[in-house]
Formats: C-alpha cells, structure tokens, sequence
C-alpha cells in the first residue's frame, strides 16, 4: 500500500468521477485506475462499482474512506512536521549549563524564543560532571561549559571564546583599584569560594598544585549568586571566572596574574551527534550576542 494510491482512492471516492479525481490529482486516467487496481488487489476486494450509471462505493470502499483519510492526515502532519523543524519552529532543545556561564545566557535565551516560538527550552544549571554524564546519556543535545583541563573522551569542544580566572571583589575593595592580582598577594585575604568541582574552583586548585599556595577560605559555597551576594556586601573575595559577573552591579573582576588563569569557553557536543537545527541557531545567537562578543573583545 502506498500513500499516492490512497490519495488516488479517496478524490476518486470524493469525487465519484475516475475523470475528474484525475485532473485534480494532475495524473493521467489509466494511471489513477491502476493506482486504484493495485489497491484492490492487495485487499483482494472491489472498492468502487462501476458501470454505465457511474461509479459507487462498495462496502468495502466505505470501510476503508475513513481510514485511509487518517493515514494521509496522518502522513501530511508527519511532513509539516518535518518542515517545521527544519525551519526551526517545532520540536525541543536540552541545553546544560554550568552556573559561570548563567550570566551570559538569558540574552540569547529571550532572542531565541522571541524569533522560534514554537521550539520548548529546557535547560538545566549544574556542574560539569552532572552536565557530562546527562550528554552521554543524550538527555542534552549539548552543554555550555569551560573546555576542562583534560580532554574527555567521545566528546567535541567547540571554542565560543576566551576568558580568564578572576579574583572578584566589590567595588569598594581596595583590590578593586588593581589591574591583576598575584597569587601571593590573594593569600593575604579572607575567600569566599565556589565548592570543589566546579569549574572556576578547579581551575583554581591546578594553579595551586602548581604555586603551593595556602589559601584563608571562610567559607565554601556551590551557589555563585549567593557567592557574589556576600562579595557585594563585604570584604570578602571570591574566585570565579570573569564571564562570572556579567551584568553584575557592585562587583569586580581582577585578573589573576598566572599563565594558567585563562579560561576557554565552548560547546560541548558528543563526536559525530547530530545537531538539531535549533541548537545550530542557539549556538549561532549565542556567539553573536553581545555577552558573548565583550569577551572575545576583551583578548584582542
């Protein structure tokens, strides 16, 4: 059974002239008859009676009108919805997110749903590690996420755009009248840290395997926001990428002053996966929003 012979059965059912159902189907008479016979065929059963009054449904015919409408239905939805998402304007995107890269989000975010208002976000906000196992299993189509120390197997990082390792302090600070901060100098001062395992704390524990430096940590926290909330309100000092305080009113990022500081940020996907259309439009969005573009500026 094939969709053209259906369609061929029903505007001749519809119809009720073999001659007609023809030309509307732009398809020669002999051609729409035997689209018809091979259908009888396969059903081993008559669908129209034909003589010299015209033609009518059989019992069989009225039988099958019903069905084989909703199997056409069924088939035009299928490539309208195929159409859709070829043009971006159905379907689902799983986007993981680490939270250093929150702050640079939400604007692509309203741009994307503003133009593709039929494609469902679903994002999640969690470590690196998290986001990882959730590409492997494919429960995201790809993660935004500093590109880690050590490459990880099976999986493609795509540069989006440089960064660096910040002290970030308010703006009251007196580092805040400083151009960079060395290490030395850092350990002078009370932190306020992101928890082990994400991924400003463990670029920041490389460069401490590295110096040997000892630390005066006050506290350990895995929520950025609160993080700078208590930078804001004192004089405290966090470490956090500069993307980190995007937007961020009261605070400062002072550059690190070691060779490991940079951060590179990027686009994680599994080697070879296909990538949905939405995501190549986000990902688009994203590396021409401006968020994004001050941090590419910013290493030129």
């Amino acid at each position: 059974m094939e969709l053209r012979q259906l369609r061929a059965f029903i505007k001749t059912a519809e119809t009720l002239n073999f001659s007609e159902a023809a030309k509307e189907l732009c398809v020669t008479q002999s051609t729409l008859s035997q689209q018809i016979k091979q259908l009888e065929q396969e059903f081993d059963t008559s669908l129209f009676v034909r003589n010299s009054h015209g033609v009518a449904l059989t019992e069989a015919g009225c039988e099958l009108l019903p069905c084989a409408r909703r199997t056409v239905g069924a088939a035009d939805v299928c490539r309208e919805r195929m159409d859709d998402l070829r043009n971006v304007l159905v379907g689902n995107l799983n986007i993981g997110v680490t939270y250093s890269f929150s702050p640079i989000l939400t604007e692509t975010i309203f741009t994307f749903m503003k133009k593709f208002k039929g494609v469902k976000l679903n994002v999640w906000y969690k470590p690196m590690a998290e986001l990882m196992d959730m590409l492997y299993r494919r429960e995201v189509d790809f993660v935004l996420a500093f590109r880690p120390s050590v490459a990880m197997a099976g999986i493609e990082s795509h540069t989006l755009f440089q960064n660096y390792l910040a002290a970030i302090v308010s703006s009251s600070h007196p580092l805040a009248r400083k151009e960079s901060v060395g290490m030395e100098e850092l350990s002078g001062y009370s932190l306020a840290l992101p928890s082990k395992g994400l991924q400003a704390r463990n670029a920041l524990e490389r460069i401490l395997d590295r110096h040997r430096y000892d630390l005066k940590i006050n506290i350990e926290l895995n929520d950025p926001n609160i993080l700078l909330d208590l930078v804001r309100r004192s004089n405290l000092v966090t470490v956090l990428a500069e993307a980190s305080i995007h937007k961020e009113s009261g605070v400062k990022a002072v550059p690190i002053d070691v060779p490991e500081s940079e951060m590179v940020g990027c686009v994680h996907t599994l080697v070879n996966s296909y990538h949905k259309r939405s995501m190549q439009e986000f990902v688009r969005l994203l590396s021409e929003s401006l968020a994004v573009k001050e941090r590419a500026n910013a290493w030129l």
